[in-house]
């Protein structure tokens, strides 16, 4: 008995260490899919001219739009510890990040020449 005591008692200390680390939750693992979307959309309209140019980044802006607003909204789930908090937070920050490199990258594309014209910009 006292054995089976101390080997559920060591199982614990090393499993609760592992429960305590917070991986993505399934909100940010879709916006790293999303994020990743638009990478490539972006990529593509790098490589496209003229209208279609146009119209990938017109496509890019809307999908970053709405990936805006669900960060805008998202919230760590409760009853997280402070580690778990610590995570969330840290892979809140990263999609931020890279949503922001987008759109400066968007940016750039527009400033460059790749225009807006045709989708209500000038």
């Amino acid at each position: 008995m006292k054995r089976m005591l101390i080997a559920v008692v060591t199982g614990l200390a090393i499993a609760m260490p592992l429960l305590g680390t917070a991986a993505p939750d399934e909100v940010q693992k879709q916006m790293v899919q999303r994020a990743q979307e638009a990478k490539k959309k972006l990529a593509a309209a790098q490589a496209a001219s003229g209208v279609e140019r146009q119209k990938m980044m017109q496509e890019h802006m809307t999908m970053m739009q709405g990936m805006m607003a669900q960060m805008q909204k998202a919230k760590p789930g409760g009853g997280m510890s402070p580690q778990q908090m610590r995570e969330w937070i840290d892979e809140h920050m990263k999609l931020m990040q890279e949503m922001m490199g987008q759109m400066m990258d968007e940016h750039h594309m527009m400033m460059q020449g790749g225009g807006m014209q045709g989708m209500g910009m000038k």
